[in-house]
């Protein structure tokens, strides 16, 4: 991603992709509410049910993961699916409970800074919840302050990761499928996910830089939520603010359709790492790099997560991406969901009940309302 400034005014700086697309802005549904945009996609969801007679049949994509991904599911158990070749790029991690049952709360830091010694972790580091979804309390720990902050604003009993702080400048989904039975898989949607930032100018607050630009003002309610504490301060000639460190598109992060880079040598990469893991058909890696091509070339990465049926073909945010298009690949991708479910099942799989789904997703909503804001 090249950055630079085309104009003296305080704004954020202008994105660029790495084929040197134009500056971004908003698609016509990018703002949309989610639950207005997502309505013909609950609708598809319960026509497919009638078909295949089953409302949660999509909770056997994965039956290697609780639930198949789709909801409340821990990430450190899927990481820990990960076999020979995901290890080889996965971020090292290790994974903390908060409170346990034989320790008090005074207790958690000593335990905390124990783990992480033993894991070979050090400041800074990535702290995220075991459950959750839409970077939901994703933190950049720097020290022991920070990690003691984090720790008490922490549901009890609950999991954290600790990762290490992977410095590669660009993120990006990589969503792969592979139909039950089939030996190879393929990668179907590639985000490539930019990170703003503004510069300042000695003049103006991080504020008026975030309103001066075209995209961050209209959703300046994202960044000061948290950054709020910073919102008068005037930033120095040149000094650089990142405005979002976790990759999501609800968080501030600006996606861009990279399918255009998907190649050979890419889809073997992934397709390793995914065999690698048990009955696993179906999601979305997220990865850190630095270089596009070492990414098409499927190689000098970082995997930072792994996310299963819950998982969305982000690119759809692409600021270029027609409405049809996005709702086309949106139903593509939930038809898929159904028809590796009837796969596993006609191989003798059990889908997750409809009330066990439900308890699932209301613990996943209450634990993502407790979490501090991301970074």
């Amino acid at each position: 991603m090249t950055l630079t400034t085309l104009d003296p005014r305080p704004r954020l700086r202008r994105l660029f992709a790495q084929d040197g697309k134009s500056e971004a802005t908003f698609s016509a549904f990018e703002l949309w509410p989610a639950r207005f945009f997502y309505i013909p996609m609950i609708l598809q969801w319960m026509g497919l049910a009638l078909r295949y007679r089953s409302i949660t049949l999509p909770t056997l994509a994965n039956p290697g993961m609780e639930a198949g991904g789709l909801v409340g599911e821990s990430k450190f158990e899927i990481m820990s699916q990960l076999g020979r070749e995901g290890k080889k790029w996965v971020a090292p991690y290790t994974g903390f409970q908060v409170g346990t049952a034989s320790g008090a709360p005074s207790a958690d830091l000593p335990q905390a800074l124990a783990a992480l010694e033993t894991a070979g972790l050090e400041f800074p580091l990535v702290a995220k919840p075991d459950i959750g979804c839409r970077g939901a309390g994703v933190r950049i720990i720097r020290t022991v302050a920070d990690l003691d902050h984090y720790l008490t604003h922490f549901p009890r009993r609950e999991r954290i990761i600790f990762q290490k702080l992977i410095t590669a400048k660009n993120e990006a989904g990589i969503f792969y499928i592979r139909a039950p039975g089939e030996d190879r898989g393929r990668i179907v949607s590639v985000t490539l996910k930019l990170f703003p930032e503004v510069v300042g100018d000695g003049l103006s607050t991080l504020e008026e830089l975030i309103e001066a630009d075209p995209r961050a003002g209209k959703i300046k309610d994202v960044y000061l939520a948290r950054h709020g504490a910073q919102k008068d301060r005037v930033l120095e000639k040149g000094e650089i603010f990142p405005l979002v460190f976790t990759g999501n598109h609800c968080r501030g992060a600006v996606f861009q359709d990279g399918r255009a880079h998907i190649t050979p040598e890419m889809e073997d990469r992934f397709d390793a790492i995914a065999r690698g893991m048990p009955e696993f058909y179906f999601g979305r890696f997220d990865i850190r790099y630095d270089d596009i091509a070492d990414l098409r070339a499927g190689r000098n990465f970082h995997l930072i997560e792994v996310n299963g049926a819950g998982s969305e073909a982000t690119h759809i945010w692409d600021k270029t991406t027609k409405l049809g298009d996005a709702y086309r690949f949106l139903f593509f991708q939930q038809r898929t969901l159904f028809e590796f479910g009837a796969a596993n099942r006609a191989r003798g799989f059990s889908s997750v009940n409809a009330f066990r789904l439900l308890g699932l997703a209301l613990k996943q909503a209450r634990l993502g309302r407790s979490y501090l804001e991301s970074s």
